[in-house]
């Protein structure tokens, strides 16, 4: 009889790894709260101070999760609006008759050098 493989799938790794994380930060909190009762300050300060720490730590996390959210929905409207972007944006020169009398133009800005007062002018 063949023993059955058992493999960890993502998700149970990844709450594996978030049970450890936490477990080591509520170590590091009871030894700070016994710290902070060592140096004489309160119990009934050492609660407030962990949770200000906690939800300092919580607004650490929500700011850094609000900016790689905006990194991300940046990159999808890039990659959404690249197919509609016009690329080949180098237009050839041609002379025509534009709004501004006939001469060299590219989309509709006359580039050629010339004098508006050149063509009232008789020889």
């Amino acid at each position: 009889m063949v023993a059955q493989t058992f493999s960890q799938e993502f998700g149970y790794r990844l709450g594996r790894s978030v049970k450890r994380a936490a477990r080591g930060y509520l170590r590091y909190e009871r030894k700070a709260a016994v710290w902070l009762a060592d140096q004489g300050v309160p119990f009934v300060l050492t609660t407030p101070l962990l949770w200000g720490i906690k939800l300092a730590l919580l607004g650490a996390l929500l700011y850094v999760a609000f900016w790689l959210a905006m990194l991300a929905a940046f990159a999808i409207a890039v990659v959404w609006a690249a197919p509609y972007i016009d690329w080949d944006d180098d237009e050839q020169p041609e002379w025509r008759m534009g709004l501004a009398g006939y001469g060299l133009y590219q989309g509709e800005v006359r580039i050629d050098p010339y004098d508006p007062d050149d063509e009232d002018t008789i020889f």
